[in-house]
């Protein structure tokens, strides 16, 4: 045993004994005890303490230079060259169209177009149009007739540039048919019209969006009538030169539109000789000379991310003529764009002169006298509130409604005094119109397109208990089918009520208000059914059935339509 643990038995007895003799009882206590008592024997070091410290020193780290023009690699795909599919090219034009039939009632149909094909520049041809009238007609006079058309035209088209120029010629015979009596002569009613007229433009097309365009187009006509066969009295029919200068600038800056439109307006109308005695029945010679110069500037804007259109400006008009005089007419729209165009209602008030003209009343109501009064149309104001949009990506519509104050509003009464009440004179008034549209198209591809309009009017005359002549309502319906391209299927009515005659006398179903004397026309029902058959790609068959309703309605009065009408033909391209 060594030393160390038998100094400590000795020193534990020790203590337990002391501590018994303080506590315990005082009985004693003996402690017998072996041990070994041995000292090791002492051992010198030969080596010389040191102090150990705890602080170990800290590693150097090196770190190796990483290469600077380390190249990357790159690995390329190849890409299948692209295929050109021939059977996708565009389709073959033809140069040339012809439309030949043959109808009821001996009415011949011929029509001839050309032009240069697909170009990037140049477009020209023309096209030439005949259709004519034979047959009889119950219970009214001869009412034959003939129209045909003939007109040119030219165009070029540059980045910077285009223009385009146009010639055409009309003759269009007719006769006065409107009385009961099937074997009248027919050159003692017979009417002739004749027009010629060239018309061109320039446009500027400047590509930078801050560029100025500009455009410049004339216009010249020479309308005239029928001349007499007599050469004492050659001069004794109407003609009529109009000539017009239309330009027109605007300029973008941002979102804003500037613009300016001018317009000079000059026509000439002249019927018999002034100043010359001419038989009662000729009536005494007219002459009218008339100048409209029109200013329009305006401005455009987009605003809401182009959502919001509005254009604000004025019309400056001047009339001269016999009097002179000079007009200022509003000149302001907005519109705006709901659910991506889904909605897109809109407003405005405009206005405006227009130019009235012997051919323009010809070309509403072509049994008018040929000696009129001409008094320019004044629309003072025309405000209009509408909403347009898509149902959906087939179906569209329009609706609106408008207000408008006109003076000189032309109306078309019967003729009393030099015609036999089979033609037609024209007088004047001044009214509110109030007109109510609506509209709606379907269209699926090319394979169906339907359209749906109707229109109500509402008149209210200074002068006349009702507007001569006029629909109260209108509703128009075209729609066409296309089955695999071999068959189009066309079908187009129009339905007109409201309309009333004036006449001179009371009578059956006349109305009588204010010493004036009205009749009703009559509703009238026109509807026309076409069928096509595709041979080939060049050659075609058709078949117009026109009137189907065979009703003989009054267009206007004394003056019934045609019944039920076919007509049959080919159509040729070249």
């Amino acid at each position: 045993m060594k030393r160390g643990t038998h100094i400590f038995m000795l020193i534990s007895a020790v203590l337990i004994g002391s501590f018994s003799n303080v506590f315990g009882q005082e009985n004693n206590v003996t402690i017998h005890t072996t041990g070994d008592r041995s000292v090791e024997e002492a051992h010198r070091q030969n080596y010389q303490p040191k102090i150990l410290d705890t602080v170990f020193p800290i590693p150097t780290t090196s770190y190796p230079l990483l290469s600077i023009n380390y190249e990357p690699t790159f690995e390329i795909p190849k890409i299948e060259p692209a295929k050109v599919n021939l059977q996708q090219k565009l389709p073959q034009l033809y140069n040339g169209y012809a439309r030949i039939g043959i109808g009821s009632l001996l009415m011949p149909l011929a029509e001839v177009y050309y032009n240069n094909g697909r170009s990037r520049k140049m477009n020209y041809g023309g096209n030439i149009q005949h259709l004519s009238s034979f047959g009889k007609m119950r219970n009214v006079a001869p009412a034959n007739f003939d129209r045909t058309n003939v007109r040119g035209f030219v165009g070029v088209s540059e980045k910077k540039y285009s223009w385009d120029a146009e010639s055409y010629y009309r003759n269009q015979g007719l006769h006065f048919y409107g009385f009961p009596n099937e074997d009248a002569n027919k050159d003692s009613i017979a009417q002739r019209f004749n027009t010629f007229g060239l018309k061109g433009g320039f446009y500027s097309h400047a590509h930078d969006s801050l560029g100025l365009n500009w455009k410049l187009g004339i216009e010249y006509r020479h309308f005239s009538d029928k001349k007499p066969k007599e050469d004492s009295i050659k001069d004794w029919n109407a003609r009529e030169n109009f000539f017009a200068i239309r330009t027109g600038a605007e300029y973008k800056w941002g979102n804003e539109i500037f613009a300016a439109d001018l317009d000079i307006l000059h026509n000439s109308y002249k019927y018999g000789v002034l100043n010359d005695t001419m038989p009662v029945s000729l009536n005494t010679g007219l002459e009218n000379k008339n100048t409209i110069i029109s200013l329009r500037p305006s401005i455009s804007t987009y605003s809401k991310n182009r959502k919001l259109k509005a254009k604000i400006g004025v019309d400056l008009t001047a009339s001269l003529g016999t009097k002179n005089k000079v007009y200022l007419y509003p000149i302001a729209e907005v519109k705006y764009s709901l659910f991506n165009d889904i909605l897109i209602p809109y407003a405005g008030v405009t206005g405006g002169l227009t130019q009235q003209s012997f051919k323009r009343i010809t070309d509403e109501n072509e049994f008018s006298l040929s000696n009129v009064s001409l008094q320019n149309e004044h629309k003072a104001a025309d405000g209009f509130v509408g909403i347009k949009g898509t149902l959906s990506k087939r179906i569209g519509f329009n609706a609106f409604i408008s207000f408008s104050h006109v003076k000189n509003k032309a109306l078309f009464v019967t003729d009393t005094l030099h015609s036999g009440r089979n033609r037609f004179n024209v007088i004047y008034d001044t009214m509110n119109i109030t007109k109510i549209e609506g509209s709606i198209y379907y269209q699926l591809k090319e394979k169906v397109k339907i359209d749906a309009i109707g229109r109500y009017y509402s008149y209210n005359a200074r002068n006349n208990i009702f507007a001569w002549n006029l629909p109260q309502f209108q509703v128009i319906l075209r729609a066409t089918y296309n089955l695999y391209d071999k068959f189009i299927l066309t079908v187009d009515a129009n339905f007109e009520g409201g309309r009333r005659a004036q006449v001179f006398a009371p009578g059956k179903d006349v109305l009588e208000e204010n010493n004036q004397y009205a009749l009703k026309l009559g509703f009238l029902a026109d509807a026309n059914i076409g069928l096509e058959y595709r041979y080939n790609k060049r050659v075609s068959g058709f078949i117009n059935l026109n009137n189907v309703a065979a009703q003989r309605y009054k267009r206007w009065y004394n003056y019934p339509t045609q019944g039920f009408q076919a007509m049959v033909g080919v159509t040729i391209r070249f």
